[in-house]
């Protein structure tokens, strides 16, 4: 199939973009890498009449890596934001992520913060997004403001980004020295949408478990954060991981059945993607923030 009849518009500032989406309200999407819009577009689940396509607006491809933040804008490609040595150093779970999106192919055209506002809770980058305490930097007509990623899912593909809002940008925060992080995931064949996944960080000193958190992927409707500190605080670091945190993840994630697998297998799949996550943090040098 094809996309129904839409005009295209190709802004070259953010304030034009968000004029012309201030303009086309709900009948609008933004364009940047379209991984994820345009098979959407193609199966006619949206037939929008308007697409913005931001991918000539400037300033938008950059990434910055300070103190407390790894910046990305919102053309940055996943391919590209694996490859930053920066953004790799200064929080490894990105790239620990971005190796499990889709296909190559995908990942060299599909944006990070395109597959963040696109809201699928099979998506790995909102999970992580939730995880490291980030900010979806936003503009409308109104001027700019920070949503905080935990506030910024309202739904499976919903968000509380306004219909005349760009976002330009999402920061991911980074953690304290020490934390070790993981991703895993499962899916019936390489680059199809996981069966279930998790994000890990775990802050460690002097061998024993400070604090720990965890995100997941395709088992909650949005992304969620859960504390594994009550289970995991003061134990040692390399310790086995106690059925006590199994049953608290099982108890978290809130999965459905469909065509690929049950309620009851993904929330087992969870639990036990914990188990490994966790274990691999102690193996992985890169894990280390």
């Amino acid at each position: 199939m094809k996309p129904g009849p839409f005009v295209h518009h190709a802004p070259r500032t953010v304030d034009e973009a968000v004029a012309v989406l201030a303009q086309v309200g709900h009948d609008g999407k933004v364009l940047a890498g379209g991984q994820s819009l345009i098979p959407v577009l193609n199966m006619r689940l949206a037939s929008p009449g308007h697409l913005v396509d931001i991918n000539g607006v400037a300033g938008l491809a950059g990434v910055d890596v300070d103190d407390r933040w790894v910046r990305v804008g919102a053309l940055v490609r996943h391919a590209g934001l694996e490859r930053h040595a920066g953004a790799g150093a200064a929080l490894p779970l990105l790239r620990q992520a971005l190796r499990n999106v889709a296909h190559p192919a995908i990942r060299n055209r599909g944006t990070t913060v395109g597959s963040i506002t696109h809201a699928d809770p099979a998506g790995e980058m909102p999970a992580v997004a939730v995880l490291t305490g980030g900010v979806v930097e936003a503009v409308g007509p109104d001027g700019r403001r920070e949503i905080a990623a935990c506030d910024f899912f309202e739904g499976p593909l919903e968000t509380t980004l306004a219909d005349d809002e760009l976002v330009e940008a999402v920061r991911f925060g980074r953690f304290p020295s020490g934390t070790l992080t993981a991703f895993v995931e499962s899916a019936r064949r390489s680059g199809d949408y996981a069966l279930a996944g998790v994000a890990v960080a775990v802050e460690v000193e002097d061998g024993l478990v400070r604090a720990a958190r965890a995100s997941f992927v395709s088992v909650t409707p949005v992304p969620t954060l859960l504390d594994l500190g009550p289970v995991l605080a003061g134990t040692e670091a390399a310790a086995p991981v106690p059925d006590e945190l199994l049953d608290l993840v099982r108890a978290h994630v809130d999965p459905e059945s469909d065509i690929h697998a049950g309620a009851d297998y993904r929330r087992m799949l969870a639990a036990e993607l914990t188990r490994r996550a966790l274990a691999a943090t102690r193996s992985r040098d890169e894990g280390a923030a």
